[in-house]
């Protein structure tokens, strides 16, 4: 028997001419490295293929409820914030007819989310950026246009810090810019310039077991961030 979302996908194929669809690049770090959550298609067309998770919005369905939709469906996330990316309206991005997709990102701790792939989905998994290569459709486009946003981002805004324990050392800040933007960083010069913010509090506490020196801990003053923001201060690396 189908289920409902089955037969919901039905009808839209049914009497598809021109849809709307929604894609979600959600990334994610490991504390190692920075990854972003891929399916398995299991369904024509692109059977097999990488794919970023999205599906065609239904009849009466609001964009917003459809990624929300469609990502629980596919993958079994919920509870993620999407920001909107932009629309990706090429005339022949879909074989079946023409299809605008409204894309849209998020960056999350992997350690806090279990994918599970359901529905046609196959697989469910988090492979690194570095590794993405050929995708179904224009996916691959809208997984660079999303990396390049969520690059810009993470430059201007401190949400790298989102993605750490509450309590961090500078080699492990540097560490995740250094994914993040895929660059290297000088370690004094960065250490110089994340310090000069204002924006971390060093704890009276270093790391343990460890096989190195031990370093202090640090946290993100958020409430500090806040206020010197109304002062007209602009996070930058």
């Amino acid at each position: 028997m189908k289920s409902m979302y089955e037969k919901e996908r039905a009808k839209s194929l049914s009497h598809f001419t021109f849809g709307i669809s929604v894609d979600c690049v959600v990334f994610g770090f490991d504390g190692s490295d920075v990854k972003v959550l891929v399916i398995k298609r299991g369904t024509e067309p692109y059977k097999d293929f990488q794919a970023i998770p999205g599906d065609l919005v239904h009849e009466k369905e609001d964009p917003i409820d459809a990624t929300k939709r469609v990502l629980n469906e596919l993958t079994g996330l919920k509870d993620i914030y999407l920001e909107q990316l932009k629309a990706f309206a090429g005339v022949n991005r879909h074989p079946l007819g023409r299809v605008v997709t409204l894309a849209y990102y998020s960056l999350i701790k992997i350690e806090d989310y279990n994918p599970k792939p359901s529905s046609w989905a196959i697989d469910a998994t988090w492979t690194s950026i570095q590794d993405i290569r050929e995708m179904a459709f224009d996916h691959f486009e809208i997984f660079t246009s999303a990396l390049k946003r969520l690059q810009e981002r993470v430059r201007l805004r401190p949400i790298g810090f989102e993605l750490l324990p509450e309590e961090f050392t500078l080699a492990e800040l540097q560490h995740l810019y250094e994914k993040l933007l895929n660059r290297n960083f000088d370690k004094a010069n960065f250490r110089k310039k994340i310090l000069s913010m204002d924006l971390l509090v060093p704890l009276e506490k270093m790391q343990k077991a460890v096989r190195h020196r031990p370093a202090r801990m640090y946290r993100f003053d958020s409430d500090r961030y806040a206020y010197l923001t109304k002062k007209n201060f602009h996070f930058e690396l």
